[in-house]
Order: C-alpha cells, then sequence, then structure tokens
C-alpha cells in the first residue's frame, strides 16, 4: 500500500511540473501578460503622437496658416510691410540685491540705475 501511495504522489508532481514550471506555466502565462499591458501602454501614447503628427501634416497641406507660423517660428521670416520688434530682457544687478552687511555698496541717494531694454527693428523684407 505504501508503494502505491508513493506511486500515485510521484506521478502527481510529473503531472504538476509542466503547470508550474514548464513551457505554459502559470509564471511564463504572468509575464507575457504583464508584457501585453505594457505593450498597450506603449500603443497607446504612440497612436496619440501619431495622432499629433497626422493633424499636423493635415495643417501643413490644406492651409497656409502652419507655414506661416513654422516661417516665423524657425526661420525668423516676416511678411511685407511688417515691422518685427524685438525685446531683450536683461538681467537685474544681483549688487542690489544683496545684503548692505555682506557687501558695501556705495550708492549716490540710494538711487537705482537705470535699465535700457534696447529694442530692434528688422528690415520690412522677408528672409530668403
Amino acid at each position: 500500500m505504501k508503494a502505491l501511495t508513493l506511486i500515485f504522489v510521484v506521478l502527481i508532481a510529473l503531472l504538476q511540473y509542466p503547470l508550474w514550471l514548464g513551457k505554459g506555466s502559470w509564471l511564463r502565462v504572468w509575464n507575457v501578460s504583464q508584457k501585453i499591458d505594457e505593450q498597450k501602454k506603449l500603443n497607446v501614447s504612440y497612436k496619440l503622437r501619431n495622432d499629433t503628427l497626422r493633424a499636423e501634416v493635415r495643417d501643413l497641406k490644406q492651409g497656409n496658416a502652419a507655414i506661416e507660423e513654422r516661417a516665423r517660428s524657425e526661420l525668423g521670416m516676416i511678411k511685407e510691410d511688417e515691422v518685427f520688434y524685438q525685446v531683450i530682457d536683461q538681467p537685474m544687478l544681483r549688487a542690489l540685491e544683496a545684503p548692505s552687511s555682506a557687501v558695501d555698496i556705495p550708492t549716490a541717494n540710494n538711487l537705482t540705475p537705470e535699465i535700457n531694454i534696447p529694442e530692434t527693428q528688422a528690415s520690412s523684407k522677408p528672409k530668403e
């Protein structure tokens, strides 16, 4: 009787091996399902990117507004009889922000210096 029980236990163990550790085991199925979920997330992000690119291509094919916007931003072009103003930001002087105990800066009547922001005017003809 003990031999028969041992044979059945060994037989059940042999039948369970493919289920837990074989080619189609639960562990592999779980790993593959995790990879599928990750790929689905990537596919969603790629679909959004592709939709954005399709819309941009459609805009470039159908209208001049997208072409004008690209020419202005990327190439710095302007239309005829159009005036271009460029404003250049200058950083504030750091010496004015420093505490008086750290640095002794002599000032005339505690006046702050004037900062001029130059404006440049580009030619009215578009660049080629």
